[in-house]
C-alpha cells in the first residue's frame, strides 16, 4: 500500500498568518505542515508538504505524486481553484484519490470563489474549519485508503 499523501497549497498560501487573518487565521504555513504531519503520523502516513505561487509548479508536484504512487493528494488551489484547467487535468490524469481544502467558507464569500475546476477531480471537499479542514482531509484520505470492517 502507498504510504505517502502529498499535500500541496498554491499562491498567496505562503502568507498564512499575516495575510487577512480576519479570514484566514493566525496560523502560519509552518504551522499547517506541523499538523500535518501529525496527522499522517497518526495514520502511518508520510506527508510531502509543498507550496508554489506558481502553477506550473503545483502540476508537476501533482505529477509526481502519481509516477511515485502516492496515496493520495490533499490540495489547497488557493487562487487556481477558480482558473486552472490544467490542475483540474493533471489531478484527473493522476487517478490518485483528491481531498480539495480550503480555509475559509469559500460559498460565503465574493460569487466567483463558488466555482471550482478542482472539485470535479475530487472526491471530497473541506472548507470552512481554519486550518484543521488539512487534519480533516487526512483523516478522510485514510479513512478512504482503509478497507472497510463491515
Amino acid at each position: 500500500m502507498a504510504t505517502t499523501i502529498y499535500v500541496l497549497n498554491g499562491p498567496n498560501l505562503n502568507l498564512l498568518g499575516t495575510r487577512e487573518p480576519e479570514t484566514y487565521g493566525r496560523a502560519t504555513l509552518g504551522d499547517v505542515e506541523t499538523m500535518c504531519r501529525e496527522a499522517g503520523k497518526r495514520h502511518g502516513l508520510a506527508i510531502a508538504f509543498h507550496q508554489s505561487n506558481h502553477e506550473g509548479a503545483l502540476v508537476d508536484w501533482i505529477q509526481e505524486a502519481a509516477a511515485k504512487r502516492a496515496a493520495g493528494i490533499v490540495i489547497n488551489p488557493a487562487g487556481y481553484t477558480h482558473t486552472s484547467i490544467a490542475i483540474l487535468d493533471a489531478l484527473l490524469a493522476g487517478s490518485l484519490p483528491v481531498i480539495e481544502v480550503h480555509i475559509s467558507n469559500v460559498h460565503a464569500r465574493e460569487d466567483f470563489r463558488r466555482h471550482s475546476y478542482v472539485s470535479r477531480a475530487a472526491k471530497a471537499v473541506i472548507c470552512g474549519f481554519g486550518i484543521n479542514g488539512y487534519s480533516l482531509a487526512i483523516d478522510g484520505l485514510a479513512a478512504m485508503l482503509t478497507p472497510s470492517k463491515g
